[in-house]
């Protein structure tokens, strides 16, 4: 891999590095231990298993053509540098690993080294450990980012086939075809670059905007939220939808809450998100660590009645669906791949403060295989992963489903936000209020939402007239 250039889109994940926002993605892996755990030998074995990935011993080197970079592996890199060990001391803080992994997480990665670190954690209040992970956003995406974790524990043949049928090459095109082919591509990709340009200009908003806006800091705090998928498919049975649109759903309510909380009134309409879309196996050309489109989705805030919500997120995931992940202004990844290197060592930095005129926050869905998953033997009972915080962003979302939970990473601007917890708890009333509402609010026969009316309700009914008196709250 070495020489390999970054593509447009990685340089601009590098120019929007800064003290105050690093763009490194992370994680916090759980594992269940059987036996005394040795920190040491864990830290050996991470160490030795990133060595055989060529992926983590490369670094950037800056090049022609200007403002361009290039990977080049590193010969004297040794992965035992960048794997650590710490023991949890703190006797009093309710959620010591959080506290600890907000500290770590917020500190940006060396840029002259590769690109990644690790850190196992030991000292769990039950004898369990964790390992701790980032890496740089120019590295490599999320479903790239879970394929090299994936190297760093014991072997899942069937997620490494898997890994090994994607990477097989496309058929073989006579030069004329090839020519051709070319072209109408060269001649498609200035189109959708103009109508994901307009449709940007169009989405952008009047400043000030975001009733969630930071001014910025190099602190963080990290939330962990749980959800039970079981809780999710009953919801799906009912209402219809996917899984991403109930979690979506469920975030909203939980925004909503944590906005009230926080003395704000959500009644002014909703929140957009940039959820982004992983274009791997979608497109031939797997140049570059980064394969994104994403879409833009009003979650809807100022709905007071779950299904309301529900249905309207359904809604807006559906036509943005039907335009495809490469149209609209939640493309933005794909314009920014499109743009030449210099232009982002110039003017990404500005563009990076102007996000909260775009989208108020990022929820990004991280795919893990459902398959059982340890390291040394110890299996991997949580994961929580972690999007990097655009600047002047309060908080960043993440959501991974392995097994039967689904695991929703908090990471918010430590100073804007001084309790993360109190939105991980409003999650947990979310899924609680969405699960009860559907049970009474069956869909209509047609399988289709009913209509929301100007208020927060649907036609047919009140809200309230749906609602018992308890709420049954979920096991955490």
């Amino acid at each position: 891999m070495a020489g390999d250039r970054l593509s447009a889109l990685d340089v601009a994940f590098l120019c929007l590095e800064s003290r105050t926002s690093p763009m490194h993605m992370g994680a916090v892996v759980t594992f269940r231990a059987t036996e005394p755990v040795r920190a040491d030998r864990i830290a050996a074995l991470l160490a030795e298993r990133a060595a055989r990935l060529p992926r983590l011993r490369r670094r950037v080197r800056q090049g022609w053509p200007l403002g361009g970079a290039s990977w080049v592996e590193d010969a004297d890199v040794d992965p035992a540098e960048h794997v650590d060990t710490h023991r949890l001391t703190a006797r009093y803080d309710p959620d010591p690993l959080a506290t600890h992994a907000s500290r770590w997480l917020a500190r940006p990665l060396d840029l002259a080294k590769p690109l990644w670190r690790a850190r196992v954690v030991t000292g769990l209040p039950d004898g369990s450990f964790a390992v701790l992970v980032k890496l740089h956003h120019a590295l490599i995406d999320g479903a790239g980012a879970v394929e090299t974790v994936l190297g760093l524990l014991d072997e899942v043949p069937a997620a490494r086939r898997a890994g090994a049928a994607r990477g097989r090459p496309a058929p073989s095109r006579s030069p004329v075809d090839a020519l051709r082919a070319e072209a109408a591509e060269a001649v498609s990709r200035i189109t959708e670059s103009a109508g994901i340009a307009g449709s940007v200009l169009k989405a952008t908003r009047p400043y000030p905007v975001s009733p969630i806006a930071a001014t910025g800091s190099a602190s963080r705090r990290l939330g962990f939220a749980r959800v039970d998928l079981a809780d999710v498919r009953r919801i799906r049975g009912v209402r219809g939808g996917t899984t991403n649109d109930v979690v979506l759903a469920i975030l909203a309510g939980a925004l909503r809450e944590w906005l009230l909380n926080r003395g704000q009134r959500p009644d002014a309409g909703p929140l957009r998100v940039l959820v982004p879309v992983s274009l791997r196996g979608r497109e031939a050309d797997r140049a570059g660590g980064n394969v994104l489109s994403g879409y833009l989705c009003d979650l809807p805030v100022h709905l007071d009645d779950p299904v309301d919500r529900l249905d309207a997120v359904r809604a807006a995931m559906l036509r943005n669906k039907q335009a495809g992940p490469a149209r609209g202004a939640g493309a933005l990844p794909v314009l920014a791949n499109r743009v030449p290197p210099g232009v982002h060592r110039v003017a990404t930095r500005l563009a990076g403060h102007a996000a909260p005129l775009l989208f108020d926050t990022v929820v990004t869905n991280v795919p893990v295989p459902s398959v059982p998953l340890a390291l040394d033997g110890a299996v991997v009972r949580d994961v929580y992963p972690f999007v990097p915080l655009a600047p002047h962003h309060a908080v960043g979302i993440a959501v991974a489903c392995y097994r039967n939970i689904i695991h929703i990473g908090l990471q918010a601007d430590g100073v804007a936000v001084a309790d993360i917890g109190s939105l991980g708890d409003a999650v947990t009333k979310s899924t609680a209020a969405l699960l009860r509402a559907v049970e009474y609010c069956p869909a209509d026969p047609a399988g289709s939402p009913r209509p929301v009316v100007p208020g927060g309700k649907r036609s047919g009914g009140s809200a309230t007239q749906r609602r018992p008196e308890k709420v049954t709250s979920l096991q955490r």
